[in-house]
């Protein structure tokens, strides 16, 4: 049994989800720019909720839609939402996401914000645990598919926030600019100073701009963590 992750302004229960909440999808709720835009929000396969839950927080968006395939994490997503302060904002949707993203388009309809910790290990390798594999393989969603269902519902000025691993980063640049979509932001996250660079967090938009590039290490030492990364989270950890 997953014991509830306490944030500050909200609890997120884990007990239904093989995803559990981790380190990326804080590090994407955060760093997501929420400032100007959004009134229409997107995260797309919610997991638990988290991102959806920290931007509801982050911002004053009246709409923030989530889109869960797995039905278990769908179910935990609707209950974090629904026990949280702004469940009358927050909905979730449980399809896959080529099935919403073809749904809204037809309506006409865009988003100002889309964000996902999409799936990762694009490795052969799978684990014997399905629900797990849905959550992070890739094969459950290809970045192609992601990129292309979000080039179809995001609103004209309006970004799409991402994080992947680093060694996936070139790659998915180059699918984005397929679809008219650019580089605006970026942010290299490191575990330690010494450590090798493990995620990338991404901006898109339409618009083409100049690189803002940053990098980001989260620990000076074990359970020590670096300024930069207490004031990027401390609106939402506990102990930050």
């Amino acid at each position: 049994m997953s014991k509830p992750f306490k944030f500050k302004e909200f609890t997120i229960h884990q007990d239904k989800t093989a995803m559990k909440v981790g380190t990326d999808g804080v590090l994407l709720g955060a760093w997501c720019s929420v400032d100007d835009y959004s009134d229409t929000i997107l995260d797309i396969g919610s997991g638990t909720g988290v991102i959806s839950l920290m931007i509801a927080q982050r911002s004053d968006a009246m709409t923030i839609d989530a889109v869960e395939v797995d039905e278990n994490a769908y179910e935990q997503t609707v209950e974090n939402f629904e026990k949280s302060e702004w469940g009358d904002r927050l909905y979730c949707y449980n399809a896959t996401f080529n099935e919403f993203a073809d749904e809204i388009a037809e309506e006409e309809e865009t988003y100002d914000l889309i964000v996902s910790n999409p799936p990762f290990y694009t490795d052969d390798f799978e684990t014997e645990d399905d629900a797990r594999n849905k959550a992070r393989f890739t094969s459950s969603l290809s970045f192609e598919e992601l990129i292309r269902g979000v080039s179809k519902i995001l609103s004209e000025n309006g970004i799409f926030s991402v994080v992947v691993p680093f060694k996936e980063e070139e790659s998915f640049i180059n699918l984005t600019k397929e679809k008219k979509l650019f580089l605006n932001r970026i942010c290299r996250v490191k575990g330690k100073v010494t450590s090798e660079i493990k995620r990338s967090l991404m901006e898109f938009s339409f618009i083409e701009k100049v690189i803002e590039e940053k990098s980001l290490v989260i620990e000076i030492e074990r359970h020590k963590y670096t300024e930069d990364y207490i004031n990027l989270t401390r609106e939402f950890y506990l102990k930050m």
